[in-house]
């Protein structure tokens, strides 16, 4: 993971309330998916969830609170069992009662592998954000579990949300708004559905507002990949946009209303599947 994860603390259980799985030497793998992923064909993005979460091993937890869909959390328990997990469940959670009950310890405790799924991610973070479920999610990934979340289960991965926005190239004041995610990858904003929803203006205004954030754009049926290490690498079909702002220019200041943003100097990457990047140098990483 990012090389400033050794200050990221995991929320401690009660040990009357929590019995987890054995302590990981390191923390395991984050996963941050664009969306509308493939379920059809080689499913090369839930293959690979499967395979770090231990593949015929693998213990996978669902967390469906951020769909609509009644159905969304057995889909993918029926595919990550179809793709060789030994054991899926779906962790229902409809309010924060439920959130904050026994159902989250008890079904995620000794999962290797936790997946959320995409829908509103404000419903997500006002449902879990702050609570037990939320803090398993953190401890089960310090202790190696990896953790997956596609769409909205993408956003919330980070520290700092995209919780709503509008589309269009260019950036914007007042153009999208940010809450408290689960701060599972510090130092990163990350938005989802990119290209295909047009969101390179928010991601830019978003940068142009947080500087020391890394801004990171991930288009649909592509994944990005956080290591412990502090490398990222990109999987899927498509690509990721990465706005680096350290050095930008900006007059996000001066801008009343939703008035246009002059922004200069900001360092563009674009990285297709296959492609490594060290989040610590913001460099891409040589094969």
């Amino acid at each position: 993971m990012n090389p400033k994860s050794d200050r990221r603390v995991a929320a401690v259980l009660p040990a009357d309330k929590c019995r987890v799985a054995p302590v990981s030497r390191r923390p395991g793998p984050i996963m941050a998916i664009g969306g509308a992923e493939d379920k059809f064909d080689d499913k090369v993005i839930l293959s690979t969830f499967v395979q770090l979460a231990g593949g015929r091993e693998a213990k996978i937890a669902i967390v469906p609170t951020a769909s609509s869909i009644e159905s969304a959390g057995e889909r993918y328990k029926a595919l990550f069992l179809g793709l060789g997990a030994n054991e899926a469940q779906v962790v229902y959670l409809a309010d924060r009662a439920d959130a904050d009950g026994d159902a989250p310890i008890e079904l995620m405790q000794d999962a290797t592998g936790i997946f959320l799924t995409g829908g509103n991610q404000m419903r997500l973070s006002s449902i879990v954000g702050g609570t037990r479920a939320m803090q398993i999610v953190r401890q089960r990934n310090a202790e190696g579990a990896i953790v997956a979340g596609t769409s909205a289960g993408a956003s919330i991965l980070s520290s700092h949300m995209v919780a709503f926005g509008a589309s269009g190239p260019t950036p914007r004041q007042r153009m999208a708004t940010t809450v408290a995610g689960f701060g599972l990858v510090p130092d990163v904003i990350v938005d989802q559905h990119f290209r295909q929803r047009d969101r390179i203006g928010r991601l830019l205004a978003l940068v142009a507002a947080n500087p020391s954030l890394l801004g990171m754009g991930i288009d649909e049926d592509t994944a990005v990949l956080f290591d412990h290490d502090g490398s990222v690498e990109v999987v899927g079909r498509n690509s990721i946009t990465i706005v680096d702002g350290a050095h930008m220019y900006s007059d996000i200041f001066q801008v009343k209303g939703h008035g246009n943003i002059t922004i200069s100097g900001a360092t563009l990457h674009v990285l297709t599947p296959g492609r490594r990047f060290d989040l610590g140098t913001r460099q891409l990483l040589d094969d």
